[in-house]
């Protein structure tokens, strides 16, 4: 039986993804290569962002309780990441490293502030280690796609993954502002999610192994693996790279609604 990864799991699981977004970073020929996933962006460009995100993330928890982010002052001081390979990744990898020593210091239960209130996930540090944890695996494999020899996001990961992804970035109290509908996930790994889109928001649950037997059927679905679930969340995969069912529109609908506007 799958479980949700503990913060002990997260911390462990956020070196093991670093490291293997490190090991795809030495292995491409050229910091100056576009990225598959942002041709506007360079892997010097990317892993930058990624890195300044890590930077940000540390900034939020140790700030703990507060209205709004921190200023960029904060984790920014100015500098940007350097431009010579080796120096980069030892900048990754302190980047990093803070972050982990940030999070392992709070521990999992700080009030921290998040930019997801409006979901059933709570404004802690451990809310912030399990985004990092899957924010770094969806950018490694960014950089493996770059090297050209992408990776599956591991199961472990990618089932918690999926399951951040609907409790956190999709449920909200924000009126769905198309018809009512229900989409079904289901990850070939034994794992299932609904989720309700109506005029009271998006609610999200998690269906028992036999969820596809019930009677009550969705307006749409998909099935695949939880790291092709992850993937497609994030728009690395299309649709048509998932067993998809009913009506497409629903995803698109999706793909395009902006509940914070």
């Amino acid at each position: 039986m799958h479980r949700l990864l503990t913060f002990a799991d997260q911390l462990r699981l956020i070196d093991e993804r670093s490291a293997a977004f490190s090991a795809a970073v030495a292995a491409v020929p050229s910091l100056d290569v576009r990225m598959p996933t942002n041709p506007a962006r360079t892997l010097f460009d990317h892993v930058q962002h990624v890195g300044m995100g890590r930077r940000k993330a540390a900034a939020i928890v140790t700030a703990g309780p507060a209205d709004g982010p921190p200023a960029e002052s904060a984790w920014q001081a100015g500098k940007g990441a350097p431009r010579e390979r080796e120096a980069l990744l030892n900048w990754w990898a302190e980047s990093v490293a803070h972050l982990s020593s940030v999070l392992r210091e709070a521990g999992p239960d700080r009030e921290c502030w998040t930019w997801w209130d409006d979901s059933p996930t709570p404004p802690t540090s451990g809310a912030w280690a399990r985004r990092q944890l899957h924010e770094i695996a969806v950018h490694t494999y960014d950089v493996q796609l770059a090297e050209g020899a992408p990776q599956p996001i591991p199961e472990n990961i990618a089932l918690d993954g999926f399951d951040d992804c609907q409790f956190t970035l999709c449920a909200t109290t924000v009126a769905w502002p198309h018809d009512p509908a229900v989409v079904d996930y289901h990850a070939i790994e034994g794992w299932s999610w609904r989720l309700r889109l109506s005029p009271d928001g998006a609610q999200v649950a998690r269906l028992a192994p036999a969820a596809s037997e019930h009677a009550d059927l969705p307006d749409a679905s998909a099935r695949g693996t939880a790291s092709d679930l992850v993937l497609f969340f994030y728009s690395r995969i299309s649709l048509q790279s998932v067993a998809f069912e009913g009506e497409r529109r629903i995803f698109g609908q999706l793909a395009a609604w902006d509940p914070s506007v």
